[in-house]
């Protein structure tokens, strides 16, 4: 491929509007605050602990997070050939500025300090999905979310359904679906109205989509109402 055809079809792709079809943002917190929720994510984490740094140096709930960013550039330095890591420097060349080949020990400190002055904007969300070229993301709701004070039309809802295929003999899972719905487990009967008024208040929420992890030995096989009883 020459290289004018390359530039020609990151052009082209760069006026795309983009959909995220799958996520685990909270909507209600959507856009990180410091570079510490950026590097704190497992791309990051896990290099740092496969470049040899134990789990317990940056896993401590009470650990700031500048002292976080510092602790993963000091193994992050010795994996400059990962892709993880060049997306990580492009990152902060686009959105906070940062000029250097190279996050380093002599210099992660100024950019954290940039980022988190460029993430205390008020309008930083909006910037971000702007310059990202995304549209909507979808979400990863579980079943008994309320689904409010946030923007559906932004962050489209998608009910997680593995607590209910998987655990719905814990009764735990069984409180919060009759919490949620108003309506007490009992029976196959029971169930399908439960599910049946789950699925109505997330289509109210404009729900697009299911989710579910399946184990590899999964297999679904059809049952009848006794059985279910």
């Amino acid at each position: 491929m020459s290289e004018q055809l390359a530039r020609q079809l990151c052009a082209e792709l760069t006026k795309l509007v983009l959909i995220d079809p799958h996520t685990h943002i909270n909507p209600h917190a959507a856009a990180s605050k410091t570079l510490a929720d950026i590097m704190g994510y497992h791309y990051y984490t896990e290099l740092a602990h496969s470049a040899g740094m134990p789990k317990a140096r940056i896993e401590d709930p009470g650990l700031d997070p500048k002292e976080k960013v510092g602790r993963l550039v000091e193994s992050l330095t010795n994996l400059d050939n990962t892709i993880q890591v060049s997306w990580l420097v492009e990152l902060c060349r686009k959105f906070f500025g940062f000029e250097d080949d190279r996050i380093t020990p002599a210099n992660w400190a100024g950019l954290y300090d940039k980022a988190a002055a460029k993430m205390a904007e008020p309008d930083w969300e909006d910037q971000c999905l702007k310059q990202s070229g995304i549209e909507r993301v979808f979400l990863t709701n579980d079943f008994d979310d309320p689904l409010e004070g946030f923007d559906t039309s932004r962050y489209i809802p998608c009910l997680r359904t593995d607590d209910l295929v998987f655990h719905l003999a814990k009764p735990e899972v069984r409180a919060r679906l009759a919490k949620a719905t108003g309506i007490e487990f009992a029976g196959g009967a029971s169930l399908r109205r439960a599910i049946g008024k789950l699925f109505e208040h997330f289509s109210s929420k404009g729900v697009r989509a299911c989710a579910i992890s399946l184990p590899p030995s999964f297999a679904p096989t059809a049952v009848s109402a006794n059985e279910v009883d």
